[in-house]
């Protein structure tokens, strides 16, 4: 029996809901995808998007229901495959900004608006040269009770 589909995303694991049979298809894992190399990552979503395109057309003919079925966990798999590649690209873009003095805004942490405006701590913890020469000629007195 060979529809063009490769056994991996053809497994069905049948789980058994009270008197109901419910197909569960195998899903494309990410920690498989982060493994993948770029041009790999291409063509699993060409072939995914391909996948989809078919399983659209089953449906508008009245096809099988289980074809039917598989539509949502082939957007999965789509939608895991495109967060992957954006993933990396992000990731690789981080690390060439590494070293510089400004970062695009969207490598910036987000935060709240709020936080963001908030005073860095070197310049909180900043002290005018009269509260440091105070500070040098008064410190802190140190002192134990003898018990």
């Amino acid at each position: 029996m060979d529809d063009g589909l490769d056994d991996t995303r053809v497994t069905i694991a049948i789980a058994a809901v009270g008197y109901l049979f419910c197909p569960v298809w195998s899903q494309v894992k990410t920690s498989d995808l982060r493994s993948q190399s770029r041009t790999e990552l291409k063509s699993a979503l060409e072939q995914q998007k391909q996948q989809l395109a078919s399983l659209k057309i089953a449906k508008v003919t009245g096809g099988a229901p289980n074809k039917i079925a598989r539509i949502k966990s082939v957007r999965l798999a789509i939608a895991r495959i495109l967060t992957v590649i954006r993933q990396n690209q992000l990731k690789s873009l981080r690390e060439a900004y590494s070293g510089a003095k400004y970062t695009p805004l969207d490598l910036r942490a987000k935060k709240t608006r709020a936080i963001r405006r908030r005073l860095s701590p070197a310049e909180k913890n900043a002290k005018t040269a009269k509260q440091a020469k105070k500070d040098a000629y008064y410190p802190k007195r140190k002192y134990a009770l003898k018990a």
